[in-house]
């Protein structure tokens, strides 16, 4: 047998139990392997009954007294009640949609259960645990996460079965040579400690291997996907004289940013293509950077893209860099998906001949459609909210594009290795002359009254005000999480309008047209509305210089650094700012949360705490980081295997650039880049 054969292989997989075995993402051998336990239950010391702890899991050893029949509850489930006790307690155990579980347990005997207790002192319940008999001689049990018709037992008896079916068969992409170095197990035997531990040291010897493992493929796959075919640099500049766009600027640019220009140019002019980070908290000059990068490529006869996450972003970008570099001589164009018909045609034209020689766009600048006469530059701004898929595309429009990433969300080292592939980094840790820190205040809703007035007073002084909630329309009762949500539409019709009667006030969320929300905008821009109810939509880039308050409904159900960057909407003017986050949560963590905010406008310091308290994926909100899970590899604890697995992935590619001799090492790193939406690397 193959670590490839089908699961369907294996004595007792038949096509019903495939088919609820793909509900966990397991259709061959390997799959099953790396279906990793969770967690293990010691069942070698079971508590009373009565002395376990509530909530938390633990083992109790209770014997079975009584079954009911199943019966059906709501949304067509089923529920199977089993009664059971000790000397200490009564235990009632539930199972949902599981009678075969509840079938197993035989009247009179005794079982060891693993589970969260809750219930009264004396009638405990515990639902769906983990169990085994109690006479059982494995005192370290696998636990793996469960579907309908498969339990853990189950998986634990198929991974044993697998495993004895493949001795002496499986063969280890990781090159023998590294596992050596950093000792650590081979792949069978790491499956083996994982799956059928001895002790708890097998079970961190396998771990310890497997987050090398996952961080390694991943190394080398995000080099891949940035080095592959870099071979020179196509596009390298020549004429790089930046005296006419200085000298065009209306303001002094800052220290940081021309070092950042300086950094950039050198490498556009290297021997090899750009690929570099542009990293900056709000309101730094990411855009007069990649302005001055622009202007560089069209003197040298290039053409470049700006892509952006929203049109909102893209439009005020091609806005901004029209303002910059037309007067220059340079015709910024701008493609969106509103863009349609003849206009659409022209503009493919322009582009095409190299009339247009920057394209500031959307999603839109990937498609098939848009071809370039020379592109030399693509920046991408926002990155991480782009996929492994589309930085491909992007980069595919030419052959070896310089590559610009901006990012106002200040990304560790570390990160920048898991997210990135470890690009060169330029960081602007300047604020242009006039940006004030946006004075921050922690708010409940019993105070809305006062803050309102608040808000009234700076109307009346000419300011305008951002007013920012989560969701767009009504929770559904029966979710008490989102209930207690504010809708914006909600909002802007029952508090907004309420409360600020006499005011000219604008809604925009994500569900409106494309129109619509530039149209919404546009009047907000131009001082035609004096509030704008709005989601997240305007988080990114949205600039508005007259804005000085940003108000938060509901701030503990962002990350922080989500908040921070909708606070630097507002400050962009020479007049005082003001950012209000309204929360009624009154746990520790949020306090603790609101209250750094209130105290820093350091971007970093609030990322860290955010990627230490959230992880990268809250940090980067909703997996819109396009990265490969991870499933035992942390990328806030691992930082030194993470270290450790890009060196070594760039030393073995320095010797093998396409991983041609090591097909298997490719195999797996295709597979996990697939899995991620990703495409093949060769």
């Amino acid at each position: 047998m193959q670590l490839s054969d089908k699961v369907q292989y294996l004595k007792g997989v038949g096509q019903t139990r495939a088919k609820q075995l793909a509900k966990l993402s397991i259709f061959t051998l390997e799959d099953l392997l790396r279906n990793y336990p969770r967690d293990y239950i010691d069942y070698t010391n079971p508590y009373p009954i009565a002395q376990a702890p509530y909530q938390t899991p633990c083992v109790v050893k209770a014997e079975i007294y009584g079954r009911q029949q199943p019966v059906r509850i709501s949304n067509g489930r089923t529920l199977c009640r089993v009664t059971a006790g000790d000397e200490s307690a009564g235990l009632q155990i539930a199972f949902f949609n599981n009678p075969w579980a509840a079938e197993k347990l035989q009247l009179g005997k005794e079982y060891l259960f693993y589970g969260r207790l809750s219930g009264a002192p004396f009638r405990r319940e515990m639902t769906a645990p983990v169990f085994l008999p109690a006479d059982s001689t494995a005192p370290l049990t696998p636990v793996y996460h469960q579907t309908e018709g498969i339990h853990s037992a189950y998986l634990a008896k198929l991974c044993s079965q697998a495993l004895k079916q493949l001795a002496g068969q499986i063969l280890d992409p990781v090159p023998a040579e590294l596992c050596e170095q950093y000792r650590l197990p081979r792949l069978e035997e790491a499956f083996q400690m994982i799956h059928c531990p001895h002790n708890t040291q097998q079970i961190a010897q396998a771990k310890r291997r497997f987050v090398f493992e996952e961080l390694f493929y991943l190394q080398l796959g995000m080099k891949l996907l940035h080095c592959q075919g870099l071979r020179a640099n196509r596009a390298k500049l020549t004429n790089i004289d930046l005296a006419p766009f200085w000298n065009n600027l209306h303001f002094a640019p800052t220290g940081a940013q021309r070092r950042a220009v300086q950094e950039i140019l050198q490498d556009m002019s290297g021997e090899q293509p750009m690929n570099r980070l542009l990293q900056g908290d709000v309101g730094s000059g990411k855009t007069l950077v990649a302005a001055a990068a622009i202007y560089a490529a069209a003197k040298n006869g290039l053409q470049s893209v700006l892509m952006a996450p929203t049109e909102i972003l893209a439009t005020q970008h091609a806005k901004t860099l029209a303002d910059l570099l037309e007067p220059l001589g340079i015709r910024v164009a701008l493609l969106t998906g509103s863009v349609k018909g003849n206009p659409k045609k022209q503009l493919l034209k322009a582009i095409a001949a190299g009339q247009a020689q920057l394209v500031v766009g959307t999603h839109a600048v990937l498609s098939d459609q848009v071809q370039f006469a020379r592109l030399g530059l693509a920046v991408t701004d926002e990155q991480h909210r782009f996929g492994v898929r589309q930085r491909g595309l992007l980069a595919a429009k030419a052959q070896d594009p310089h590559l610009l990433v901006m990012s106002a969300t200040p990304i560790p080292r570390t990160l920048n290795l898991l997210v990135f592939g470890e690009l060169d980094v330029s960081i602007l840790d300047q604020l242009p002359p006039g940006r004030t820190p946006v004075k921050t205040y922690a708010v409940t809703t019993q105070l809305r009254g006062r803050m309102f007035a608040f808000l009234d007073r700076q109307i009346d002084a000419g300011h305008q005000v951002f007013i920012v909630c989560p969701l767009i329309e009504a929770a559904e009762e029966e979710n008490p999480i989102l209930q207690e949500m504010q809708s914006v539409t909600e909002y802007y019709d029952q508090v907004a309008k309420k409360l600020l009667p006499k005011r000219r006030i604008g809604l925009m969320h994500g569900r409106m047209k494309s129109a619509e929300k530039t149209e919404v905008m546009r009047q907000f821009s131009n001082h035609e509305l004096d509030v704008l109810c709005s989601t997240t939509v305007i988080e990114v880039g949205v600039d508005v210089p007259n804005a000085n308050v940003m108000v938060i409904e509901n701030a503990e159900r962002y990350g922080l650094s989500a908040l921070h960057q909708l606070r630097g909407r507002v400050g962009r003017g020479s007049g005082e700012s003001f950012c209000i986050l309204v929360s009624d949560h009154d746990t520790e963590e949020v306090r603790q949360r609101l209250s750094l905010l209130c105290h820093t406008n350091d971007g970093f310091e609030i990322a860290r705490y955010d990627l230490e308290h959230r992880g990268p994926g809250d940090f980067f909100g909703a997996r819109q980081h396009g990265l490969p899970t991870l499933k035992v590899a942390n990328a806030m604890t691992d930082t030194r295997a993470l270290e450790t697995a890009a060196r070594d992935a760039a030393t073995l590619l320095e010797t093998d650039p396409t991983l041609h001799d090591h097909p298997l090492l490719l195999a797996q790193v295709e597979k996990l880049f697939c899995l991620a939406g990703g495409f093949s690397i060769n």
